[in-house]
């Protein structure tokens, strides 16, 4: 690992000061996906700013019943908290099948949300790697790519996002809140993921040296009503090969309202707007959901060894949305 050094910051305002003057500066949270890129090489800070002491732990109720969660709040926080477990509970289920209890008291929602990819290419740095090094090349094309993306990915990369959370949060319209030296902004979090293209190492929509401060969810009744469902190769902690995010709400057996979001598919959370259009206002039956899976995964590009992914989703969101109206009509 190389030498670094470590600062803790004090104020938002310095934290975003000492990493405006070096550029080869990282912002530090729990460290739990940082730390371990700087054991492998992949990352090679000068410098840590350590903000786990700045006043941006807190999760509170907005005037208008949403929520505004701090960047430093804990994952383990915020799957505990009841106003997240109420409100939004396929949040809290994407929290908790995200990682080990252990890892979920360190790790930030701010850090969540920046996690990178664990596509084995990316992390060893003996391989070629786009996202690690613009135009080395993507060998998990013609190579080990079976959880690699089926949607939104290109000649230049097709390694998918890693976050569970982050997950959940597409499906409800989070929005990302951020401070740079020039003042304080915000991003929806469907814009906030760049979608991969050319230039797959260009990874988010925050301009240079912006500090994560908090984001905001904001009011959806539908959200009371949701699931996250993750599938993996073991029970145990492990990242998603496809996820669900879902919310549903169905009256006098028709839907009124869907929110669906993909995990493990993508280079970023895939809000499935395409099968959200197909629902609203559709008969809740098992061949809506159906028709729905299949017009958002018409989209799909798998590779020869990852191609189960359009299965597996397809059963996944008929599956979980069953699951949903049943629980609506009791």
């Amino acid at each position: 690992m190389r030498e670094f050094a470590y600062e803790r910051a004090h104020d938002v305002a310095g934290a975003v000061a000492l990493l405006g003057s070096d550029p080869d500066t990282r912002y530090l949270g729990g460290g739990t996906n940082l730390v371990d890129l700087m054991k492998t090489g992949v990352e090679r800070p000068a410098r840590l700013v350590d903000i786990r002491g700045l006043p941006l732990d807190g999760i509170a109720t907005t005037p208008d019943g949403g929520l505004r969660i701090g960047a430093t709040v804990t994952n383990g926080d915020l799957a505990a908290h009841p106003e997240v477990r109420r409100r939004y509970p396929a949040l809290a289920q994407a929290v908790l099948a995200g990682a080990s209890g252990q890892l979920r008291n360190m790790a930030t929602v701010g850090g969540n949300l920046l996690q990178r990819t664990r596509c084995g290419y990316f992390t060893d740095v003996t391989q070629p790697c786009n996202k690690r090094v613009p135009g080395s090349g993507c060998p998990a094309i013609e190579g080990e790519h079976r959880n690699h993306a089926i949607l939104g990915a290109s000649g230049h990369c097709v390694a998918v996002h890693p976050s569970d959370m982050a997950v959940a949060l597409t499906a409800f319209d989070a929005v990302v809140r951020y401070e740079t030296a020039n003042g304080p902004g915000e991003v929806p979090l469907a814009d906030f993921y760049l979608p991969v293209g050319d230039t797959p190492h260009r990874e988010t929509a925050l301009p240079p040296g912006a500090l994560i401060t908090g984001l905001t969810l904001p009011p959806a009744p539908v959200a009371a009503r949701s699931r996250y469902r993750k599938v993996r190769e073991r029970a145990s902690y492990a990242f998603a090969i496809g996820s669900l995010a879902a919310a549903l709400d169905v009256r006098d057996g028709v839907v009124h309202d869907a929110r669906l979001a993909l995990g493990a598919v993508a280079s970023r959370p895939w809000r499935a707007s395409a099968a959200e259009r197909v629902l609203t206002g559709a008969p809740a039956t098992a061949e809506t959901y159906a028709a729905a899976a299949d017009a958002e995964l018409a989209a799909a590009r798998p590779l020869p060894h990852n191609g189960y992914k359009v299965t597996l989703v397809r059963n996944l969101v008929v599956a979980v949305l069953t699951e949903l109206a049943e629980e609506s009509a009791r």
